[in-house]
């Protein structure tokens, strides 16, 4: 059968059930760098300062994706001891040649007064689920790199940052051969491209095809203004050519729009020969407002102008969007992990939604083994810590969501506690938490951090003598975030409110902001976390057990 008769039989097999519903991933999965081989779609995101480094969905009808966890998951892979706030994993580029994956990273140090410090590294395995080989260091010259592998030769492109004060610090994109033998960058780099009026000229992926090389950038910064750019040459060093239509996709000037902040794009053909973007979005809770959820990831249908631009329907981003022709999509969507999940910890790993902040899972401080079916936790150091936190979370996928864990913790002193939390970063979090007075007595408590300072919330002071168990619970409720505990637990908890109806936007990117004039705009770049946390500040040996926890999501 030829190849044009293979098509022909897939896009006469008919598409039963559900669109694509926008966005496909919901909650924290920005910068979405989408790949098929074979019948398998493969999306990577930026997880920043979280372990596992990259987070890795799969879909075999890009309308139900399956998380896989993360790709870099030792420090041997990723080191992010220090890492600043929505500094470390930008960014990833995943990409499919000579029989392996090839996964490109950006660690960034910083990205205070023009400076980033980005490390670009490499790294290749055999399947998707690794191992994956040593990161060889390829450079330094700015952030969002990617790899185009055209033909046997690949190379490597990446946006060109410029620290110097008056200067354009996205100085453009460019391109360097890369040597597979010696593993090194050779030749010359050159700038092949300047970008549009738009400006912030960063994320290029390099697509061939019919005799043109295609450029995707992303412009515009990645809040409302944000846009995917295509320019076009027919030499790979250029010059290119930006679509005089304007962008390939934006939100700007449509706040009306359920899916705002649309860019940072990559393209993806299906075996039908349908093309397909997957790019980033955000999801407002009012007009251009907070985006607890942070940046996701949704995916729009791309067709060809007879000269050969690509277009999305409107140049807006579609809510929902038809499935490629030649799969077949359940009429009921699968009930996904992401979104309902109990956690019994009776796995000698942690789950794939799980994620820890700033250092890996390992065992001198998280431990599924040294008490069956419970998950301990050796306390870290204090909430602003960038350097041994002791955090285990998830991500918030939903506007509305329910998160409980039973606690057993028995702190020493007041420098011990454990217990929940709603998080977005060392600066702006909820904490309730055990702890214990000066008298040894053990108290619940309910603390919180906004723009870096700590307060007690009042009157949310319990005193927990003889409770050897007890669950916690927050609801995320729009934008209302919640507290409960519980200390009966035969049969369904008996629970108790604490603490008063607590502005859950805190907990976003553009709460986040740090906005300096004439600096690039230093946005937050994560989303919500909830999670398990646990302090030993005098570090005397501290733990917390969690016999469970669960994560539910509606509406």
């Amino acid at each position: 059968m030829t190849s044009t008769e293979t098509t022909s039989a897939i896009e006469a097999q008919p598409v039963a059930g559900r669109p694509i519903t926008n966005p496909v991933l919901t909650g924290f999965h920005p910068d979405p760098s989408i790949l098929r081989v074979g019948a398998d779609y493969y999306i990577a995101t930026s997880t920043f300062e979280w372990y596992p480094g990259v987070r890795l969905h799969h879909s075999t009808n890009l309308v139900d994706w399956r998380p896989l966890g993360g790709a870099l998951n030792e420090k041997r892979l990723l080191d992010l001891t220090g890492a600043g706030n929505s500094g470390g994993v930008w960014a990833p580029s995943l990409t499919w040649a000579h029989g392996e994956f090839h996964l490109l990273y950006t660690d960034v140090s910083t990205f205070e007064g023009g400076y980033w410090d980005p490390q670009n590294y490499l790294v290749t395995a055999p399947s998707i689920e690794g191992p994956w080989s040593d990161p060889v260091l390829l450079h330094g010259r700015g952030f969002d790199a990617s790899l185009f592998h055209d033909g046997d030769e690949t190379w490597m492109l990446s946006m060109v940052a410029d620290w110097r004060p008056g200067r354009n610090r996205f100085g453009g994109i460019s391109i360097q051969r890369y040597d597979r033998e010696t593993k090194q960058l050779t030749g010359d780099e050159q700038m092949i491209f300047q970008g549009t009026a738009a400006k912030v000229t960063e994320a290029p992926v390099m697509y061939r095809k019919d005799g043109w090389y295609y450029l995707v950038t992303a412009e515009g910064g990645t809040s409302w203004e944000h846009q995917v750019t295509v320019a076009r040459s027919t030499d790979l060093r250029g010059p290119y050519e930006a679509d005089p239509a304007g962008p390939l996709l934006t939100s700007n000037g449509h706040p009306e729009l359920t899916l705002q902040k649309a860019g940072h794009g990559s393209l993806v053909e299906t075996p039908a020969g349908q093309w397909y973007l997957a790019h980033l979005v955000g999801r407002p809770y009012s007009e251009l407002g907070r985006c607890v959820l942070g940046r996701e990831s949704a995916i729009q249908e791309v067709t060809w102008t007879e000269d050969g631009w690509p277009r999305v329907a409107g140049g807006v981003p579609a809510d929902t969007v038809a499935a490629p022709l030649g799969v077949t999509v359940p009429g009921e969507r699968p009930i996904s992990s992401e979104q309902f999940e109990e956690d019994d910890f009776d796995e000698p790993a942690l789950g794939v939604n799980w994620s820890t902040l700033r250092r890996p899972a390992t065992p001198d401080w998280v431990s599924l083994t040294e008490r069956p079916s419970h998950l301990r936790i050796y306390g870290g150091q204090s909430p602003m810590t960038r350097l041994r936190p002791s955090l285990v979370a998830r991500r918030v996928t939903a506007r509305e969501l329910t998160f409980d864990a039973v606690l057993e913790f028995k702190p020493r002193n007041y420098r011990q506690l454990a217990g929940i939390t709603g998080y977005y970063n060392t600066r702006n979090w909820y904490y309730l938490h055990v702890t214990a007075e000066d008298d040894g007595t053990p108290v619940l408590g309910l603390l919180a951090a906004d723009s870096g300072k700590v307060r007690e919330i009042p009157d949310t002071r319990r005193d927990l003598s003889g409770v050897e168990r007890l669950a916690l619970r927050l609801r995320f409720a729009g934008p209302e975030l919640t507290f409960a505990y519980a200390t009966e637990l035969t049969g369904e908890p008996k629970w108790q409110d604490i603490g008063p109806a607590l502005d859950a936007t805190t907990l976003s990117d553009e709460y986040a902001a740090n906005v300096v004039a004439g600096e690039p705009e230093a946005w937050g770049f994560t989303g919500a976390f909830v999670g398990l946390w646990v302090q030993d500040l005098g570090r005397e040996g501290g733990f917390a057990d969690f016999d469970r926890a669960s994560f539910k999501t509606s509406g």
